[in-house]
């Protein structure tokens, strides 16, 4: 089997995420950011992480998604809002409506701590947005629990 992992990170926690899998991955195998990422074709498995922005898939992970044609997928996410909070779930339900003719495997999604600076634009619109009451429960997350999660998950459905 081979498989490419692919992904978007600002502070590092998607990177951290998508080390994991590549990790645990067997077969032939690459891992790659998303701007350098090779065209998916050719791969049996595309793993791809990504950060939100908006409340969807960070802009470059959403292009590269809607290249990917009809090869498995595992997607998974990192945001400073709770796993299964209903903003989580929304920006997963976009990220797999971009990737609709691939077979999703399995996704993921993780809590991951926010960047002080993004904070400090984020506090002061008005209205501030709704994954902002979680954002301390992500703090020094992704953890070693969260990532044992993730490869759970994608063991499981790969």
């Amino acid at each position: 089997m081979k498989s490419l992992v692919v992904y978007s990170s600002q502070t590092g926690n998607t990177r951290k995420l998508a080390q994991a899998a590549f990790d645990c991955l067997t077969g032939a195998k690459e891992i790659h950011p998303v701007e350098g990422a090779p065209a998916p074709d050719g791969f049996d498995l595309v793993v791809v992480g990504f950060w939100l922005k908006g409340g969807k898939p960070d802009p470059k992970s959403a292009d590269y998604m809607a290249s990917i044609g009809k090869s498995d997928v595992f997607l998974f996410a990192t945001h400073g809002t709770a796993a299964d909070s209903g903003h989580a779930k929304q920006a997963m339900e976009h990220a797999k409506s971009l990737v609709a003719s691939a077979r999703i495997r399995g996704t993921y999604n993780c809590p991951g701590e926010v960047d002080p600076a993004i904070l400090d634009k984020v506090r002061a619109k008005q209205p501030p947005p709704p994954w902002l009451k979680d954002v301390a429960k992500a703090a020094g997350r992704p953890n070693d629990q969260d990532l044992a999660k993730m490869l759970q998950a994608q063991l499981d459905d790969v």
